[in-house]
């Protein structure tokens, strides 16, 4: 790994643990749409956790069409946004967390969001982890840096 690339993913690191929320992004039938999401990730940035209920239009989304985006950002609605606010997107693919990976994510998730313990636990709530295959990173507006985890076509496979 080159210097750019542990810079890269210590900026994405930092942005991650210190935001709570992401939006995410899906689509059916051509038609775009976001959700605000809890998350959590694992160090490696390999991949992401969210969870939502069964019936909602973004999981029926992501049945249809597994291929998801996830925007972080660090905004404060400030002028200071110009020239310190940083968004992260994240590209990938949603699936259901296997029976045998659940008690490491379940772990990871509750860690970063304890109140959602009883959301969790119902059998109408769809535990998901996305498969990161590229991260962007974009400040100051114009700065861009991108980092690839993995091929996209390897999501499929």
């Amino acid at each position: 790994m080159n210097e750019s690339e542990r810079e890269m993913q210590e900026k994405i690191n930092n942005l991650l643990s210190r935001q709570q929320l992401a939006v995410l992004s899906t689509q059916r039938n051509g038609q775009p749409y976001s959700s605000l999401m809890a998350y959590a990730y694992t160090s490696d940035l390999k991949n992401i956790v969210v969870a939502t209920g069964k019936s909602t239009r973004k999981h029926q989304n992501i049945v249809q069409e597994s291929r998801i985006s996830l925007l972080i950002d660090n905004r404060s609605n400030s002028e200071n946004d110009f020239h310190a606010a940083m968004a992260l997107t994240v590209m990938g693919k949603a699936q259901l967390i296997k029976d045998y990976e659940r008690a490491g994510y379940l772990e990871l998730y509750l860690s970063r969001h304890p109140y959602l313990e009883k959301f969790i636990a119902s059998p109408s709530t769809a535990f998901l982890k996305i498969k990161v295959y590229h991260y962007l990173l974009v400040s100051h507006f114009q700065n861009v840096m991108e980092y690839s985890i993995r091929d996209e076509f390897d999501l499929f496979t």
